[in-house]
């Protein structure tokens, strides 16, 4: 039996980087994915692959910085599947980049607004959904800027540390309810998000950071959230993780 058979997941973000491969591999592991995003065309072909592959999947354009959008996701998802198992909330962004004291306020606004508000959003909704099935397993994108600091960012840095703070808190929340919330902690991965903000030299600097000499790969951030998502997993709860080639450890 496959590791997610019967399972229903909501993966945001989905269109790309680490979204688009935890879709895959959760549509590989059995489950029917509902992949969102703003990009409307990149999440309908993220689809089309998965159904191609034999999967069970369709696309749903979500803003998640606004709630209306991820009840709408939600209320989509239990109408097309009848329940909801998995979330995983991944959509972010990365921002502007400026001292504090320079950074522009609608940038701030943003950047909260996806990477930390999105993710409450979602909880909002998802919940519900869960308790009325029973049970459930959220796992929230963070970043290791949840964990430490960095210059020129301060908005995705406070995003990603609220993250943390409010998956530990819902955890707490709904331990009893049979519903696992967990936090992941990237390093700096190989997606569209990092190398369009990013020249050669300044990703080649970006490797230099990690002790393990290079950077992570989406696909590798993947087999993590599957096995947070999965039953192997069922002990572990409140918890991040960080997956940084030992960016942390330093």
């Amino acid at each position: 039996m496959k590791t997610l058979e019967n399972k229903v997941a909501i993966i945001t973000g989905a269109a790309s980087g680490i979204g688009k491969a935890a879709a895959f591999l959760f549509s590989k592991e059995g489950a029917k994915v509902v992949v969102s995003d703003i990009d409307e065309k990149l999440g309908e072909e993220v689809v089309e692959e998965l159904i191609k592959q034999g999967g069970d999947s369709f696309f749903f354009k979500a803003d998640t910085s606004k709630p209306e959008d991820n009840e709408a996701l939600v209320a989509a998802t239990v109408k097309k599947y009848g329940k909801l198992d998995i979330a995983v909330n991944n959509a972010g962004i990365g921002g502007p980049l400026a001292e504090t004291e320079d950074y522009p306020l609608e940038g701030w606004q943003k950047v909260i607004g996806v990477n930390l508000s999105g993710v409450f959003y979602g909880m909002h909704y998802q919940l519900p959904a869960m308790e009325k099935n029973g049970g459930g397993v959220i796992v929230n994108i963070a970043s290791i800027l949840g964990m430490v600091g960095t210059r020129m960012a301060p908005a995705y840095v406070a995003a990603k540390h609220g993250v943390v703070g409010l998956t530990k808190t819902t955890a707490l929340e709904y331990g009893t309810k049979n519903i696992r919330v967990n936090s992941v902690g990237p390093g700096y991965i190989l997606t569209p998000l990092l190398t369009k903000n990013l020249d050669e030299e300044s990703i080649k600097a970006v490797e230099s950071l990690h002790p393990i000499g290079r950077l992570g790969k989406a696909e590798e951030v993947a087999e993590l959230i599957l096995w947070l998502s999965s039953p192997k997993s069922s002990f572990v709860t409140g918890s991040y993780y960080a997956i940084d080639g030992g960016y942390l450890a330093q």
